[in-house]
């Protein structure tokens, strides 16, 4: 059996009878979830079901799912859809059906192969030919395990744990395929449905975006979900598997002040005749009522205005509430928690280029951004210069008329470029993203803040996705190697 390019989900597997006052028949646990991950992995999906099932059953499962699929009679001899079927998919079929259903004759012939769901100890079909799982979410590594076997030993399996919203956006782009890449990558969900040890004995590369799965963060402490909790428990005791990346490697990134502190760094790549790349001028601030603003902002290099910004940088619910500052005596008037970063505000002409570091490679993109100061302060209520105040995740603050980049500066893409190169091997990470801004009349090329596994998805996906999988796999061979 070649790769597994088909599965067809009998409606046993798929549906249980409803319990308490519900009537009828609904999905079992996992399986929109399930059906969404073949989708966004390409696999072609049908749904089967006896050509006597009630209405009300069919037509659950024909709205289980917003992706496209088809819906098979199986006992109906006249039908061809099926043969039809099996023969434009290509690679191998795989069938899966409850093991409280007899599987009819007629399957054999398709020489598929049969994954079984245990549901309850009473079964009504037996072969030795057929896997046999106990829970909806263990399908997806069951195909990856199939794959493996199929195309030998250069694939790995790469178990990836963060936010559904951030996997379906991951998905929708071809990102994470179950189906092996070009360079034998598969990607399975690490579900909360099954105990994660279980889950990690079969996986090659561990992909996570841990600060999806942050509590809370107190006097440095973070705090993580259970399901980070648990993996961090395992990798104690499995160091050699391969993450993309160490826990530890990505806390910089969560404190604003320490990314500011080892930006400082980039002086070394500074050369008499070029550009300036650097990091924001800043200043920790702790209390807002006792701090002396005008020596602290001087010793600092800052000038009015600056924006604060709090000193965790992600993770929790209030860590992009920032707040742009005009006026001293304003300071201690702004709603940004406490312990904070002051830092420099550069005007830029409303263009920022955020960079993508992919493994070795590198790539960027422009975006709108917030206007220069001038343009902010006469937008503003005559002189009444208040503090404005935002959350940079949900919107920027904008300007009447300022409707377009107007910046007359071009990027140095070598100097940010060896910069890149100098944070991942200062930051020791695969993936990760930074924003820059040229500083108008200095021409200075400023890092204004940094991020952990980004979308990326302003880079093109026919650019980035391969890209996305090249440093996994690096990363995973060069561990390999070592």
């Amino acid at each position: 059996m070649g790769v597994v390019r088909g599965v067809i989900l009998d409606e046993s597997a798929l549906l249980t009878e409803g319990g308490g006052d519900k009537n009828g028949f609904i999905l079992r646990p996992g399986a929109e979830s399930l059906i969404q991950t073949l989708s966004l992995s390409k696999i072609h999906i049908g749904i089967s079901y006896d050509v006597n099932s009630p209405d009300d059953k069919v037509s659950v499962l024909q709205s289980a799912s917003s992706y496209p699929l088809d819906c098979f009679i199986v006992n109906d001899p006249t039908s061809e859809i099926m043969p039809a079927w099996s023969i434009n998919t290509d690679g191998g079929i795989v069938y899966l059906v409850s093991n409280k259903k007899e599987v009819l004759p007629k399957l054999s012939s398709y020489k598929w192969l049969l994954v079984v769901l245990n549901d309850g100890d009473e079964s009504l079909y037996y072969t030795t030919d057929a896997l046999r799982i106990q829970n909806l979410a263990e399908f997806p590594l069951t195909m990856c395990q199939l794959n493996k076997s199929s195309t030998g030993t250069n694939a790995a399996t790469v178990g990836y744990i963060m936010k559904p919203s951030r996997v379906e956006d991951f998905a929708m782009r071809g990102a994470f395929p179950l189906c092996p890449t070009q360079n034998g990558l598969m990607f399975v969900p690490l579900t909360p449905m099954l105990p994660l040890s279980t889950q990690l004995k079969d996986i090659d590369i561990v992909l996570h975006k841990a600060t999806d799965e942050i509590l809370s963060i107190e006097d440095n402490k973070i705090t993580f979900t259970e399901n980070i909790q648990e993996l961090q428990r395992y990798l104690e005791l499995h160091q050699d598997l391969c993450v993309i990346d160490p826990l530890k490697n990505i806390y910089p990134l969560l404190d604003r002040l320490e990314i500011q502190q080892i930006l400082r760094g980039l002086e070394e790549l500074n050369k008499e005749g070029s550009h300036l790349i650097r990091g924001a001028h800043f200043l920790k601030i702790d209390n807002f009522e006792e701090f002396n603003f005008e020596t602290g902002l001087a010793e600092a290099r800052l000038s009015l205005p600056c924006i604060v910004k709090p000193k965790v940088a992600c993770g929790v619910s209030d860590a992009h509430k920032m707040a742009i500052v005009f006026r001293v005596d304003d300071f201690k008037n702004v709603n940004v928690p406490l312990p904070a970063v002051i830092q420099e505000y550069v005007d830029h002409s409303s263009t920022l280029y955020k960079f993508y570091v992919l493994g070795e490679k590198v790539f960027h993109a422009v975006k709108k951004s917030i206007p220069n100061a001038d343009v902010l302060k006469k937008s503003s209520n005559g002189d009444e210069l208040k503090p404005i105040e935002f959350d940079s995740l949900k919107s920027l603050p904008t300007a009447s008329g300022d409707c377009s980049m107007t910046s007359r500066e071009s990027i140095d893409v070598k100097l940010v470029t060896d910069a890149a190169n100098w944070l991942r091997r200062r930051l020791q990470l695969t993936i990760f993203g930074f924003d820059v801004v040229i500083q108008e009349g200095t021409q200075d090329h400023v890092i204004v803040d940094v991020n952990y596994l980004p979308s990326f998805k302003e880079v093109p996906r026919e650019i980035s996705i391969p890209a996305f999988w090249e440093s996994i796999r690096g990363k995973y061979d060069l561990r390999l190697s070592k």
